[in-house]
């Protein structure tokens, strides 16, 4: 767990930080939010051992991160804002310099790089990758030593809508294994969704503090409303085969035919997780409901076979089809 208690930070003939109490458990995901110079950079300094408190009780997963660093970085998985890899080293090599800095199995490399959605770049140099895939590269060597906690600074800085919705699931996994998580950042960004707890920090307090998951479910029948020239349509999602984004934009197919929506793929995938759909593939989000095959299609990629009369075709790349067999129990 991370864990402040009646904490202070003076520096610079002033109290930069003056916190009482902060809490995060395992198994909970929680924010801390502020703009530059509210406090959340001295904040870090203070979870990473960098600095310590001027009086009061720093502690992540029971380790006092300046006194023992060693320790710290055992229980520990952090990811800060700039990624922190290395540029001349393929995407498997930056894994596996932090594996043998860890003394790890090698086969957690290729474990982690399937996780992370990278398995087809593992050879690719970092300086090749798109920011969004470096960012979740960053995560994967974060989470290779399977840590009791996570500080994840702005985890979806410079990343595309498929990397976010692809962070934000495998930190609920981690969460649901067990693990701390703590993030910090300058708004409440795709965090809402995500945390079970958010706090706001202003000139080093911490203020307002709220449960964003906590609202209670809606009562009536969950439909996605679709826009059209001259109505709304609330589209049942068992009626929904999958959906895909195409040339920036986002459509739902149905057996009648497609229908643009005006939300996000991954805005789709917040929305339609619960009714039972997986994203098989970056442009695609599919109902596992109407799935009824899944065969080869090359050495590194699947295809999904729909039960509609025309036996669609839906690509599975090989990280999802990993993800996909571990979901299904296979």
């Amino acid at each position: 767990m991370f864990e402040l208690q009646h904490v202070q930070k003076v520096g610079m003939q002033s109290t930069l930080l003056d916190i009482e109490e902060l809490m995060v458990p395992t198994g909970e995901i929680a924010a801390v939010i502020g703009p530059v110079g509210s406090g959340v950079d001295v904040l870090l300094s203070l979870f990473t051992g960098s600095t310590r408190p001027t009086v009061g009780t720093v502690r992540v997963a029971g380790v006092d991160p300046t006194a023992d660093h060693a320790a710290f970085s055992h229980a520990v998985g952090v990811v800060f804002a700039e990624d922190s890899l290395y540029q001349r080293r393929t995407a498997h090599g930056n894994l596996d310099f932090f594996r043998r800095l860890r003394n790890l199995p090698k086969a957690r490399v290729p474990e982690v790089l399937a996780r992370v959605g990278l398995s087809d770049c593992a050879n690719t140099y970092l300086e090749d990758l798109p920011s969004g895939l470096r960012r979740r590269l960053a995560f994967g060597s974060a989470i290779l030593h399977q840590p009791q906690a996570l500080l994840l600074v702005a985890p979806f800085v410079r990343c595309d809508e498929a990397s976010v919705a692809l962070l934000k699931r495998l930190i609920r996994e981690e969460a649901v294994r067990g693990a701390a998580i703590l993030i910090l950042a300058e708004d409440a960004m795709h965090l809402d969704t995500l945390c079970d707890m958010i706090y706001n920090l202003n000139q080093g307090r911490l203020g307002e503090a709220y449960r964003p998951v906590s609202v209670a479910p809606r009562a009536l029948p969950f439909r996605i409303p679709v826009k059209l020239e001259e109505k709304i349509v609330l589209v049942n999602p068992s009626d929904i085969l999958f959906a895909v984004a195409q040339e920036s934009k986002t459509y739902l197919y149905l057996l009648s035919g497609p229908l643009p929506s005006q939300f996000t793929l991954a805005e789709l995938e917040e929305r339609l997780r619960p009714s039972g759909f997986f994203r098989a593939h970056r442009a695609y989000l599919v109902n596992l409901q109407h799935v009824k095959e899944v065969i080869p299609y090359t050495r590194n990629a699947y295809t999904l076979i729909l039960d509609d009369v025309a036996g669609t075709k839906i690509p599975l790349s090989k990280a999802s089809a990993a993800e996909l067999r571990e979901l299904l129990g296979l």
